[in-house]
């Protein structure tokens, strides 16, 4: 089972350096990129997150708090999700699955706009994420999932719901693995694809955090390394779902 990988550009903001690499960085600005991947393949379409919000304001606001008025979002148009599949022929209502990794609100907050699709996330980061949170996790629950996209989880979607665990098959040829660091949801998928295996996550924003320095907004720097080394171990192809470096290696963005 093998599929075709495509990353397609949701948005980008810059970020005080120390974010991004731990204890490191500290004088420079770094560059984030958003992003969604596509799969394509054995008569599925799947998406790893969904976008960054239609209304970029309160994330914007919550930027500046954090770090000033330089950090903020910026989208063009083409950027928005459905007009990024639209480009390449992909309607919403063929999505078969959207996975999620983190449940933040730059990848939860188009959730509704894939009306078919079963939506799969990290079971313990629902539980520690969003239902029964610890004292120390640092984004408010807010901003996981927006009150309308939890309400449209839990009112309209639980069917197409699926909680998955910290290991597991999501369909033939693409596996989840639980990675934590960065959040309590984050996860690596590992998809076989004609180029070998790839694997997307958010445990590592940028290439570097792999062989240089770990993630500086890390929730556990032991999970990051774990990870990293499985990652270094085992992948083909890594995608970072944040490094702008991803479309300089990819420059069409299929993965290939």
């Amino acid at each position: 089972m093998t599929y075709r990988v495509d990353v397609l550009k949701m948005g980008h903001l810059e970020v005080p350096g120390p974010e991004v690499y731990w204890m490191s960085h500290w004088e420079q600005w770094e560059t984030l990129t958003f992003y969604m991947v596509l799969i394509r393949g054995n008569g599925k379409t799947i998406i790893i997150n969904t976008g960054l919000p239609s209304d970029l304001a309160a994330l914007n606001t919550a930027l500046g708090t954090f770090a000033g008025t330089r950090c903020r979002l910026f989208r063009t148009e083409e950027e928005r999700p459905l007009n990024a599949l639209e480009k390449i022929g992909v309607r919403p209502e063929s999505v078969d699955h959207v996975l999620l990794t983190p449940l933040q609100s730059y990848a939860t907050a188009n959730i509704p706009l894939f009306p078919r699709a079963e939506i799969c996330f990290s079971r313990r980061g629902w539980i520690e994420d969003i239902m029964a949170r610890p004292s120390f996790v640092h984004s408010p629950r807010q901003m996981c999932i927006p009150d309308d996209v939890l309400k449209y989880l839990l009112f309209q979607a639980w069917e197409r719901v699926s909680l998955i665990e910290d290991e597991c098959e999501v369909c033939p040829g693409i596996h989840a693995w639980w990675s934590g660091g960065h959040h309590r949801s984050s996860m690596v998928y590992s998809i076989e694809a004609a180029a070998g295996l790839v694997m997307v996550g958010d445990c590592a924003f940028k290439y570097g955090n792999l062989t240089r320095h770990p993630l500086g907004i890390a929730e556990s720097l032991a999970e990051c390394n774990v990870a990293y080394r499985r990652i270094q171990q085992n992948a083909a192809h890594f995608i970072p779902l944040y490094d702008p470096d991803v479309l300089v290696r990819y420059p069409s963005g299929e993965i290939k």
